[in-house]
């Protein structure tokens, strides 16, 4: 009896030295993380001003109703006075509807048209109160989503071609991390001339050598291009870190199970499939996580690439911090991008079955 009470008292001095170990590392997410979160949340709650010395109000979530409140209106025909029918385009044979301006709510906020759409035979609109900002978001989810999938597969490509046995791969593995070595600043430069809308652009010499357009592709310029183009250049710096990680999780499988599997006749794409895969799931999940946070908060190749004619939700929320000064708005824009980040990070984790690892 004594023993084990003497054992109890053992645990319990354990349990408190964890606790007072435990303590700092509190301390320190709390002033490193939790604080600067909580002060952002609650200026997205309030109409505060950067740098400036204006009183300032709670406003509650009119910030949020502001960014992300959307609509969509049917728009009706336009009937002509005189003969009570519907008014007909003569250009294009079609029925004229009236200006989304007329149909958009102006009350609370002011909607403005973003695109219009047939459905149906009838003719709609979707407004929004912050159609830059909803842009935003969008462009930001397809950037993400994109170049996740595609930095994964290639990125799980390189890691297994680095971590085969062959002569040379030490000098394959530093030559793979070059992209990832090159600041993003000189990097997005040296996209944006290769995308250049002339014939000095090398992305369109080699088109046109191809026999795909003139030559003359604006690819930073028209809208339908942009988003493909910032893909293209973030595959192509970022592929390497995702194969840094995944080699790490690569060389963590033991040897020996893949010499067994060789014994009992596997293929290596079954190998693959029942051994690599499985067991590269945690370390899969991490650099899921750590690309997707990268890829939701991109700011500097839209801002050094496109500037300020199309944003990120990043680049949105600097341009209103910075140049607009609305900093509860822009908080409000940061708090979004944080639940973004949230949503994803725990969706990879549960569909990864990380969490049971």
């Amino acid at each position: 009896m004594a023993g084990l009470k003497k054992l109890g008292e053992l645990q319990k001095s354990e349990e408190r030295l964890a606790y007072l170990l435990l303590l700092p590392t509190l301390f320190i997410l709390v002033a490193i993380a939790i604080y600067p979160l909580a002060t952002v949340f609650y200026n997205s709650l309030t109409d505060k001003k950067f740098a400036s010395s204006q009183e300032v109000s709670f406003i509650g979530l009119r910030n949020y109703r502001e960014l992300l409140s959307v609509t969509v209106k049917e728009l009706p025909p336009v009937i002509d006075a005189d003969t009570g029918e519907v008014q007909i385009d003569s250009e294009t044979n079609q029925p004229v509807y009236e200006r989304a301006i007329n149909i958009l709510p102006r009350e609370p906020f002011r909607f403005r048209a973003m695109k219009q759409f047939n459905l149906f035979g009838k003719m709609y609109v979707i407004g929004a109160t912050d159609r830059e900002f909803v842009r935003a978001i969008g462009d930001t989810l397809a950037f993400t989503v994109v170049t996740v999938i595609l930095e994964t597969i290639l990125g799980l490509g390189v890691a297994l071609v680095v971590n085969a046995n062959f002569k040379g791969r030490g000098v394959m593995r530093a030559v793979m991390l070059v992209p990832w070595a090159i600041p993003t600043a000189v990097s997005s430069r040296m996209w944006e001339w290769m995308f250049n809308s002339t014939r000095t652009g090398l992305v369109n010499v080699v088109f046109q050598n191809l026999g795909i357009g003139n030559g003359q592709i604006p690819f930073l310029v028209d809208t339908a291009w942009q988003i493909p183009a910032m893909i293209t250049i973030d595959v192509w710096k970022t592929t390497p870190f995702m194969a840094l990680l995944l080699l790490a999780g690569l060389q963590l499988i033991p040897k020996d199970l893949y010499e067994a599997a060789d014994v009992d006749g596997a293929g290596m794409i079954r190998k693959f499939f029942t051994i690599t895969l499985p067991l590269l799931r945690p370390t899969l999940a991490v650099a899921l996580v750590f690309r997707t946070l990268d890829a939701i908060r991109v700011f500097d190749l839209f801002q050094i690439v496109l500037q300020n004619t199309r944003f990120s939700m990043a680049s949105f929320a600097f341009y209103n911090l910075i140049d607009s000064q609305t900093m509860g708005y822009s908080s409000a824009s940061s708090v979004v991008i944080f639940v973004l980040i949230s949503v994803f990070a725990v969706f990879y984790i549960r569909l990864l079955g990380a969490e049971n690892d």
